[in-house]
């Protein structure tokens, strides 16, 4: 690296809206001051889950059952 040219790489405090700190290297100089992170957030945790409201997963998995017996029940109804 050239020197003079590449801002200073400093430890900085990192605050998650959970209540976890940790710490880690930045060239912004301060602390960090974050809304959600990798402890908190839902994918992450798992705790993510599929909402499907317009139950598109179902039209879905009935329109592409193999045996083609929707297809038939819906033409008979």
């Amino acid at each position: 690296m050239k020197p003079g040219i590449h801002p200073d790489y400093k430890p900085v405090k990192v605050h998650c809206a959970c209540g976890a700190t940790w710490e880690t290297g930045s060239t912004k100089g301060e602390e960090l001051r974050l809304e959600i992170c990798s402890s908190c957030h839902p994918f992450f945790t798992g705790t993510q889950k599929l909402i499907d409201s317009a139950g598109r997963i179902e039209r879905f998995n009935r329109k592409f059952r193999k045996g083609g017996t929707d297809k038939a029940a819906a033409t008979q109804a």
